[in-house]
């Protein structure tokens, strides 16, 4: 793959390239229309697939947040058109890697040496490039290790990047009102927080002493000593990615065994850490030869405040959401109905939410759940494909609900999506029979 020796770090450069973009996106509007005359079944998908590549392609050039978002996004596969979910999956772990010299002096910048002083063997050319930063291969004392490093300038970027995406999000979901800005500060502070290496290693190395005990899941040794703010030493770990695994597998017992560990994983986090994996998509995760799975990069961690778990998960139970009273009070805790709403807007959104839980909960409601279920995720798309023609909805104020759902529904969805992937069929409850001993 080509490698890169600059990137635009500059809010000009940067503001310059998404301008660019978003020509090209505007010719490739022009074109529909024409194509549209000419061929009307194809002409809406031939469009959706040039804009997504154009915007990758643009995307892919900044890396740090723009590319992030494009990841984030990735992982929606029941709300975005295929060509999209396709093009930007490639952000995962598959975008054009820095230059060997680039490398070298990233290492000395922040270390005061170059990789060689530092390992026994260090390998220039990157195994994964992804959103925010690469890998490579590196030996030291007879261990295999893997190297993170980050690109230059991300984490100067995410504000001004931020500010130039800001317009249109507030346009696209229909975000009115003073407060919307806690959920740009929301997205901010999380982007911020992944491109801090040193808190990383922290939480990776809490999240290890946390979930060990989970049966087929195993995690990386992390370095301190060889890991700053911008570099993570961790153990090199093999297996194929999630997304790799899926496309092979025939064998429905590992599929299971490995989402039963993937959904205890989830379920231990949220309920007894309070705090959650909160980027789970396949570039995270790999499956070795013996069937376990391995969980890697925590620096997008969520902390959940039980103000916002209480109500969210008292909505997970059928019973509260057919209880008009109930499911009312939560909706009002939440920040999904607000004491500003009209009648009419309190209405709407106490039907779209409850016709949204009934279905979004239903892996909660009973003792196994089949994740391979392809009707339970045809639901899902079919009410995003309703909500999203649906003209009343343009007429509401988007500002619904509290900062949380943020991080949380993603995860949701990320991990509904891995689990269907899997096509895994798992004990809802089993996270509550695991006790680990260092607690």
């Amino acid at each position: 793959m080509k490698t890169i020796d600059s990137i635009p770090t500059g809010k000009i450069s940067r503001a310059t390239r998404l301008v660019k973009t978003g020509v090209k996106v505007g010719i490739n509007q022009l074109k529909y229309y024409g194509d549209a005359l000419v061929d009307p079944e194809n002409a809406k998908e031939k469009l959706n697939q040039n804009n997504a590549s154009d915007i990758y392609d643009g995307l892919k050039s900044l890396k740090g947040s723009a590319l992030k978002v494009a990841q984030m996004l990735s992982m929606e596969k029941n709300i975005l058109p295929k060509a999209y979910v396709e093009q930007f999956s490639l952000a995962q772990f598959s975008v054009p890697p820095l230059s060997a010299p680039l490398v070298r002096k990233t290492f000395y910048k922040y270390f005061g040496l170059y990789p060689e002083d530092l390992y026994d063997s260090f390998n220039a050319n990157s195994i994964a490039a992804a959103s925010i930063g690469q890998v490579h291969q590196a030996t030291k004392d007879g261990k295999k290790l893997a190297i993170k490093i980050q690109y230059p300038g991300v984490a100067d970027s995410i504000s001004s990047d931020l500010a130039m995406v800001k317009p249109v999000a507030i346009k696209m979901f229909n975000i009115k009102g003073k407060d919307s800005n806690k959920y740009f500060q929301e997205v901010e502070d999380k982007l911020l927080e992944e491109t801090n290496y040193t808190l990383e290693v922290t939480q990776s190395q809490q999240m290890v002493a946390d979930c060990s005990h989970i049966p087929h899941l195993t995690f990386p040794q992390y370095y301190p000593d060889l890991s700053n703010e911008r570099i993570i030493t961790m153990d090199w770990m093999e297996g194929d990615h999630l997304s790799e695994f899926t496309k092979h597998n025939t064998n429905t017992l590992l599929a299971d065994q490995l989402g039963q560990a993937l959904w205890d994983f989830y379920m231990y986090q949220m309920h007894e850490l309070k705090r959650v994996h909160a980027d789970p998509h396949p570039g995270n995760f790999l499956v070795t030869k013996q069937g376990d799975l391995v969980a890697i990069d925590f620096g997008c961690i969520k902390a959940i405040p039980d103000e916002f778990y209480i109500p969210y998960f008292e909505l997970a139970v059928p019973k509260n959401i057919n209880n008009p009273v109930v499911f009312t009070e939560k909706l009002y805790a939440l920040e999904i109905l607000t004491p500003n709403d009209t009648p009419e807007e309190i209405a709407f959104f106490s039907s779209l939410f409850h016709e949204m839980l009934s279905l979004f909960t239903q892996p909660m409601h009973s003792e196994t759940f089949d994740f391979s279920d392809e009707t339970f995720f045809s639901k899902i798309g079919d009410l995003s494909e309703k909500y999203s023609k649906d003209t009343q909805i343009r007429k509401m104020n988007g500002n619904r609900g509290s900062k949380h759902f943020l991080y949380i529904n993603r995860t949701f969805f990320g991990l509904y999506n891995l689990m269907n992937d899997l096509g895994s069929k798992v004990s809802v409850n089993n996270y509550k029979t695991l006790k680990n001993k260092n607690v």
